[in-house]
């Protein structure tokens, strides 16, 4: 069975970058009839907070994307002890003592000799009591030592990929203050929860090609890996969780249709057209994860906007029945519909049914005035504007503008909305 997750770290809000990757491996799940998992990478406990995870299962739920199983890494480091202890007694966890500093000024050497900017393996040059005086120091990191080999996959997006060993440093996995990194967490919760298939940004790339190695030296199977395209800003600036514009909640603060959103982000940056769909069922019976490419995709809020409001006005009212404002009806809905941009906007048109100032034009208001004198009697109907507008016109001579416009100011106290036959019914006052 396929299984897929969504692992995002509670520091900040989801943007449409986050959003976009638990939308693929939801669909990806979908589309094979599997399981989707949601796994909160909460290790940092600095930066993570709990109102930021509650954020996220809003969001998800919101969407539409439901999920088979939920775990907190917060809750699982004794499973990461247990496989670093592992490593270590394999050989493939080695503690390090350099500073930032000192790794910096490695790295800079490095690249002024025109070197690439890997580990050198300093640590493990040292002898027993050089590691002594420093343990007494301070407390070490821990990196895993690469096998030096090609790290191969087939990737699900980038196709065929090798990255040779000698280019990447021996990743960290554990940090000086004892914080397990995602490196070795997102590896050891894979492979104990059956995920089959990982599909992450192609900022993941470098990462994947380590965690081949460590999946391999726990003696787990490697899932299958995809990395899409990274998502950019209007201006084509990188995504980031303190950049609110973009982020799920302000999208749905904005009114934006959550089906519109799941429409856009099932194919936003693939080789096939934006479609609307009204539910993940319908997004995954012909997602295609191959045809997504590997060039950058750029988020456009007022794109989001054009197609929320154009499938809102063509949307079933059961697909906004459960948000629907106080009030609103299935009848009013149908009758209002072609005129919304947000389903909060049918709330206005409530008002304005109950009952909303006149507006009559001073050289309009004799023409009105006998206009209404022979206002048909309720209860009205579809067919009641017409009736009344035809004898308006066979009396004043009016037509077109001149005759509709006045007659809908007086009775709705706006000069466009929604198809007056339809609306009338609903009008109070």
């Amino acid at each position: 069975m396929k299984t897929t997750r969504f692992a995002p770290s509670p520091t900040g809000a989801l943007h449409l970058g986050n959003l976009r990757t638990a939308v693929l491996n939801a669909l990806v799940a979908r589309a094979a009839g599997g399981r989707f998992l949601l796994r909160i990478d909460d290790t940092d406990s600095a930066r993570s907070e709990e109102r930021f995870v509650e954020a996220i299962r809003d969001d998800l739920r919101w969407l539409g994307l439901a999920w088979e199983g939920e775990a907190r890494q917060s809750e699982r480091l004794a499973r990461y002890e247990a496989a670093a202890e592992r490593l270590r007694e394999a050989g493939r966890l080695y503690p390090c003592w350099e500073t930032e500093g000192e790794l910096a000024l490695m790295r800079r050497a490095l690249l002024n000799a025109r070197k690439p900017p890997v580990y050198d393996r300093a640590a493990l040059r040292l002898t027993e009591t050089e590691k002594a005086a420093l343990a007494a120091e301070r407390p070490p990191h821990w990196r895993f030592r690469l096998e030096d080999r090609a790290m191969e996959w087939e990737d699900g997006i980038l196709g065929p990929q090798r990255i040779a060993a000698s280019a990447v440093s021996d990743p960290v996995l554990i940090r000086e203050d004892g914080q397990f990194l995602y490196t070795l967490c997102s590896v050891v919760d894979d492979a104990e929860m059956a995920v089959t298939d990982v599909v992450r940004g192609a900022d993941h790339v470098t990462n994947t090609a380590t965690q081949i190695q460590i999946f391999e030296a726990l003696g787990a199977r490697p899932p299958r890996f995809a990395h899409h395209a990274l998502m950019t800003g209007p201006g084509g600036e990188k995504l980031s969780k303190r950049a609110g514009a973009l982020s799920v909640a302000s999208l749905r603060e904005a009114g934006v249709e959550p089906a519109a959103l799941l429409s856009w982000l099932a194919r936003s940056g693939s080789s096939r057209p934006v479609e609307p769909v009204w539910s993940v069922a319908e997004a995954a019976a012909d997602f295609d994860l191959s045809a997504f490419s590997p060039a950058p995709s750029q988020a456009s809020a007022e794109e989001i906007a054009q197609l929320s409001a154009k499938m809102l006005r063509e949307a079933p009212w059961e697909a906004v029945a459960a948000r629907a404002p106080e009030g609103v009806t299935e009848p009013f809905f149908t009758a209002v519909r072609p005129n919304l941009d947000r389903l909060e906007d049918a709330a206005d048109w409530l008002r304005i049914a109950k009952g909303a100032p006149a507006i009559i034009a001073p050289e309009d208001a004799d023409f009105v005035a006998e206009a209404l004198a022979f206002l048909p009697p309720r209860p009205w109907d579809e067919t009641t504007w017409r009736e009344w507008t035809e004898a308006a016109k066979a009396k004043s001579g009016r037509k077109g503008k001149a005759l509709f416009l006045p007659l809908r100011r007086v009775l709705t106290g706006r000069s466009h909305g929604p198809d007056m036959g339809a609306f009338m019914p609903f009008l109070e006052r």
